[in-house]
């Protein structure tokens, strides 16, 4: 199944950049085998959840510091600490290098590779492994990841390689949006909004 230019304005009413998205999506979903109306609506769902309707192509840090105690109490054990970060001129930056440090083959705080390597593209892409990885499948220099990711084509690039990596395709063919939201989210953050997604996008794709 093709996803035309109509699909996608409906999917996606607000988006400016329509016709961008449109060129990458078509080129690269039947590349990853994501070419059967349930497939197509369960990855524009989840992909449109977690970009903000394919919109915000990097991660938001901006937190305050009640939210970082709140959602980041093992990387900040105390609101000092929260208040530190909280109000550091490069926040973001200082944010992601604590809480990506030492995990998903990033280095510690001081070597950069927390932003460097922060959640960017379509399905948040996150850490220096997946960037590797990613970069290795379409054989550029991990190095060029980044910068790549925040492109139309490497957005969603990024989202089908880890759509077709962690195979994902068994879930949308079963209509598992549970199972589907566990694989990417690693829990079940917005569940409630990518279903509406689901369901629009299957109704928008002639299926009900």
């Amino acid at each position: 199944m093709d996803l035309t230019l109509e699909q996608l304005k409906q999917l996606l009413p607000k988006n400016p950049y329509i016709g961008q998205w449109h060129g990458a999506l078509a080129q690269l979903l039947p590349d990853y085998g994501i070419d059967t109306p349930q497939r197509i609506a369960a990855f524009i769902a989840q992909c449109a959840h977690e970009s903000g309707n394919f919109v915000f192509l990097k991660e938001n840090l901006n937190y305050k510091a009640a939210t970082l105690r709140k959602l980041f109490a093992k990387y900040f054990p105390t609101d000092e600490l929260a208040n530190e970060y909280a109000n550091k001129p490069n926040k973001q930056e200082a944010i992601a290098n604590r809480i990506y440090a030492n995990r998903m083959g990033n280095g510690d705080e001081a070597s950069g590779d927390g932003f460097r390597y922060c959640g960017r593209g379509l399905i948040q892409l996150t850490g220096k492994e997946n960037y590797s990885w990613f970069a290795a499948s379409i054989e550029i220099p991990v190095e060029q990841a980044s910068e790549y990711l925040q492109t139309f084509e490497g957005a969603a690039q990024s989202a089908c390689w880890f759509w077709e990596t962690n195979n994902l395709n068994q879930w949308a063919d079963k209509g598992d949006i549970l199972t589907l939201t566990k694989r990417i989210n690693g829990g079940t953050i917005g569940l409630e909004d990518r279903i509406k997604h689901y369901e629009h996008a299957l109704h928008v794709l002639g299926v009900h």
